[in-house]
């Protein structure tokens, strides 16, 4: 059996390239996106799309990461870790000039639990707490935080937040053409009975 042939640009299968409609942006730090091993399996990650629309973004998947290695000696002063918090850094505290690298990871909640256990050095690192101003679009998984957001979604109002007035948000449509396709695919009854809310 042969397998599916790919587009070279956005690594999709051609059937449901997303070419049309992705964006390359610039941004002022260093993103990287840290992936669970199984995440990076799934077929519909967002993990893949962000990393493609950011340049310079890396997306690095693994269990167990060492951070001199990836974000350079001074990583503890120079990272922010974008995850939740109670005692979050703001805005204001953020800058080019103060923190170069912004870290994403990318996984179920459990999973994202997981490498945070795995790699305690991630615990150091001040974190910021994005603003989600919607829900998820993220019609085709499910999370089980009301505010739980995709990858994409996460990095995408990170960016808006940190380059305001700069609207990073047309990076979402090649993730909402693949959300669609799939919705496509699938037919709207099986989407339905098993995505819906009721």
């Amino acid at each position: 059996m042969s397998k599916r042939q790919l587009c070279p640009q956005c690594e999709r299968p051609l059937r449901t390239c997303l070419c049309d409609v992705m964006v390359v942006r610039d941004c002022a730090y260093r993103l990287f996106i840290l992936q669970d091993p199984k995440e990076a399996k799934h077929a519909l990650s967002s993990a893949p799309l962000l990393a493609k629309s950011v340049i310079g973004a890396q997306l690095i998947v693994g269990e167990t990461f060492e951070p001199v290695l990836i974000l350079g000696e001074n990583w503890q002063r120079d990272s922010v870790l974008i995850f939740p918090d109670e005692n979050s850094i703001s805005v204001a505290n953020i800058h080019p000039n103060t923190i170069k690298n912004l870290i994403l990871l990318d996984g179920t909640w459990r999973k994202v639990a997981r490498l945070m256990h795995l790699n305690p050095w991630l615990n150091t690192l001040p974190r910021f707490a994005i603003t989600a101003h919607n829900n998820s679009q993220y019609k085709i998984r499910r999370s089980p935080r009301a505010d739980g957001l995709s990858t994409i979604e996460a990095g995408v109002c990170a960016l808006n937040e940190l380059h305001a007035p700069q609207d990073y948000s047309n990076i979402l449509l090649a993730f909402n053409k693949m959300i669609d396709l799939q919705i496509e695919a699938m037919g709207t009854e099986t989407f339905n009975s098993n995505y819906s809310e009721h």
